[in-house]
C-alpha cells in the first residue's frame, strides 16, 4: 500500500482539499485499496482545527466527500513512513526541513509538478479564491494518480 501525505502550512485548506480530492479520485478509479492518503501541516498554528468552512463549501460544491478532519502537524515518524510527501509550495519544503532536517527529501514533491508546472498551489487563505485552489488540487491530484 502506497502512503501519501499532503502537506500545507496549517492543514485546514489546501492539504485537506488534496487529501479528499485524491481519495475520491482513487475510489472512482477502483484503486482505493492501493493507497493510504492523509494530510498534515508543517506548523502547529491550526492544531486540532477543522477544515476551513470555505474549503468545505468548495468540496461540497464539487461533490467531494470529506470527514471530520482535524489539523495535525507532521512528525518525523509519519514522514519516514510515507512513500510520497506532497507539498503545496516551497515554504512548506523549508518548514518541513526544520521538522525532519536529516531525512531523505527525494520523496518530497510539489503537487503541481505532477501537472507539469513548478508553480505553487494557490493559497486561498490569502487569495480568497477557493475555486482556483480547487482547480490546482484537482489538476495535480489527477496527474499524480496517473503516475502512481
Amino acid at each position: 500500500m502506497k502512503k501519501i501525505v499532503f502537506l500545507c502550512h496549517g492543514n485546514i485548506c489546501r492539504s485537506p482539499m488534496a487529501e479528499f480530492v485524491m481519495k475520491k479520485l482513487v475510489a472512482d478509479a477502483g484503486r482505493g485499496n492501493e493507497f493510504e492518503i492523509s494530510s498534515m501541516a508543517v506548523s502547529d498554528e491550526e492544531w486540532g482545527n477543522p477544515i476551513y468552512p470555505p474549503a468545505k463549501s468548495k468540496m461540497r460544491e464539487h461533490g467531494i466527500p470529506f470527514d471530520d478532519h482535524r489539523a495535525y502537524k507532521i512528525t518525523p515518524e509519519v514522514f519516514r513512513g510515507a512513500d510520497l510527501v506532497i507539498i503545496m509550495d516551497e515554504s512548506n519544503r523549508r518548514l518541513l526541513r526544520r521538522i525532519v532536517p536529516d531525512e531523505d527529501f527525494s520523496k518530497v514533491r510539489k503537487l503541481m509538478e505532477f501537472a507539469g508546472s513548478d508553480r505553487d498551489v494557490a493559497d486561498p487563505w490569502y487569495t480568497g479564491d477557493f475555486e482556483a485552489t480547487y482547480r490546482d488540487v484537482l489538476s495535480g491530484c489527477s496527474a499524480l494518480l496517473e503516475t502512481v
